[in-house]
């Protein structure tokens, strides 16, 4: 039987230990799986590096998974500031990257699949939902780094275009937990939502802080002035219970999602894993498995070139749904669902994408311009009696 080596590089620790691990579970979880699934007449093996959080031993790392194992695959990074440090080493080296998480978009490369959100599938949606039942009027938030800085900047250019507007903006260094300046700012200058980019512990402390904030204020209660993110799923919310009950997050992937797929898959991991959550971070790092095993499987190589060129031609079913690769961008297909968090981690599913949104990585087909303005007057005029 072949074998084919297949890198995962996913920090095990460090200031966003919770959506890496859970990104690292699931690519070994879907390696599991296809092992031992006969329809496969080959093994994955899987070599795992961790950079333990510092973005300046990916590319090492990198290039050593690729040199001494010879995967033609990574599976791997969490943040953009990571993604960023490998391409060069993918590229060089003729490898594939396929890249599980939600990011800003604004980037292409011929040795990178995208198998997460780009800003056209999570921001744009989020506030398409927000907006007109809050208000236009936001504060952004965002951990240091050029996802937040990316995010924040098209945030800044959908609601100023659309009638809303900025009352601020602030970052914090990465793990950062001193927050209490963005809570006093919040306080004064009471928008209507709050934008949440941050990431790791920073974000764990700033809604906990908003939560004490809420209870000394109502007009600051979720129901009233709520936090809203592209990238706080279940496995980060089950944490954090009632600081994060009553906010919203938009996801290609929920767990409460409905279906007898989705329930079958959750009950089989949480049986092999009982202390990890099956989550959009986890999910997407097991469809990008999938899709490389299917494709291997079609072609009989793991050839990175050939394995791209097969699934950009065929579709595959995943629990994100039917997924094929833009021949165009490397981005693929994917639904955004808006949930608000429970008490218990999970989300009630508020919105539910029936079609899948194409991916626009640099948002020339997105108009930025929404109609807020419209949307919400005939919210307004409804509620008159």
């Amino acid at each position: 039987m072949s074998a084919y080596p297949v890198g995962i590089l996913f920090s095990r620790s460090g200031g966003y230990i919770r959506p890496a691990e859970q990104g690292c579970f699931g690519a070994l979880a879907a390696i599991e799986d296809i092992n031992a699934d006969p329809a496969y007449p080959f093994e994955l093996v899987a070599h795992h590096a961790d950079p333990q959080g510092n973005a300046d031993r990916y590319a090492e790392l990198c290039r050593d998974l690729i040199r001494t194992t010879g995967a033609q695959h990574i599976v791997g990074c969490t943040t953009s500031w990571s993604r960023k440090e490998v391409i060069p080493v993918v590229e060089k080296l003729d490898a594939l990257l396929w890249y599980p998480c939600v990011y800003e978009g604004f980037e292409v490369s011929e040795n990178l699949v995208y198998v997460a959100a780009s800003a056209n599938q999570h921001l744009v949606p989020l506030l398409d939902y927000i907006v007109p039942r809050f208000g236009g009027n936001a504060f952004l938030t965002g951990s240091n780094y050029i996802w937040g800085w990316e995010t924040n900047r098209i945030a800044r250019d959908i609601l100023t275009r659309s009638g809303g507007g900025v009352l601020g903006e602030r970052y914090v260094p990465i793990g950062d937990e001193d927050i209490s300046h963005l809570i006093e700012e919040i306080r004064e200058k009471r928008p209507d939502f709050i934008l949440n980019n941050l990431i790791g512990p920073s974000s764990y402390a700033f809604l906990e802080a908003y939560r004490l904030l809420g209870a000394e204020d109502a007009a600051f209660k979720p129901e009233n002035r709520p936090v809203v993110s592209c990238n706080l799923c279940e496995n980060e919310a089950v944490l954090l219970g009632p600081a994060v009950a009553g906010h919203y997050t938009v996801s290609s992937y929920f767990r409460a999602l409905a279906g007898d797929d989705n329930r079958r898959f959750t009950e089989r991991m949480r049986a092999k894993r009982p202390q990890s959550v099956s989550d959009a971070f986890f999910v997407q790092a097991y469809v990008a498995v999938r899709l490389i095993a299917e494709a291997i499987r079609r072609t009989g190589t793991d050839d990175a070139q050939a394995v791209l060129e097969d699934v950009r031609g065929h579709e595959t079913p995943t629990l994100l749904g039917p997924v094929q690769v833009d021949r165009a961008t490397n981005h693929v297909r994917l639904a955004a669902h808006i949930g608000r968090a429970r008490r218990d981690g999970d989300f009630d599913v508020v919105h539910l994408c029936e079609r899948a949104i194409a991916p626009d990585p640099f948002l020339t087909a997105t108009p930025l311009q929404r109609p807020y303005e419209k949307t919400a007057e005939k919210q307004r005029l409804r509620v008159v009696r």
